[in-house]
C-alpha cells in the first residue's frame, strides 16, 4: 500500500521561499513518476509540477515555471518542491501524488494521493 506524507508547509511572505517534501513508502519507488498539485479554497485542484520515475524528466504549470523546481531522492524515497518567490496567489493546499505509468500534468492519472500541506504566502 501506497502513502505519501507532505511536509514543509506555512506562511510566509510574498518573495519568500519554502521546500515542500514528500516522503513515500513505496517498494519501487524510482518506477513511480511523482506530481505535485494544488488546490486553493473554492477552486479546483490544479497541476503544480511533476517528475519522471528514472530519467528525471519534469513538467511544471506555466504559473510556477521559473519559480518552482521539483527534484527527487530515489535513495530517500522523497519528493521535493522548492519554491521561491512566492505570491499570494500561490497560496492552496499542496498535494504530492504518485503514478506508476508515466510522467502526466493530469491529476486523473495520479493512482495514490498524501494529505496535503497547507502554504499561505502574505502580501
Amino acid at each position: 500500500q501506497v502513502k505519501l506524507v507532505e511536509s514543509g508547509g506555512g506562511l510566509v511572505q510574498a518573495g519568500g521561499s519554502l521546500r515542500l517534501s514528500c516522503a513515500a513508502s513505496i517498494v519501487s519507488f524510482s518506477a513511480y513518476a511523482m506530481g505535485w498539485f494544488r488546490q486553493a479554497p473554492g477552486k479546483e485542484r490544479e497541476f503544480v509540477s511533476a517528475i519522471s520515475g528514472r530519467s528525471g524528466s519534469t513538467y511544471y504549470a506555466d504559473s510556477v515555471e521559473g519559480r518552482f523546481t521539483i527534484s527527487r531522492d530515489n535513495a530517500k524515497k522523497t519528493v521535493y518542491l522548492q519554491m521561491n518567490s512566492l505570491k499570494p496567489e500561490d497560496t492552496a493546499t499542496y498535494y504530492c501524488a504518485a503514478n506508476l505509468w508515466s510522467i502526466s500534468r493530469a491529476s486523473r492519472d495520479y493512482e495514490d494521493w498524501g494529505q496535503g500541506t497547507q502554504v499561505t504566502v502574505s502580501s
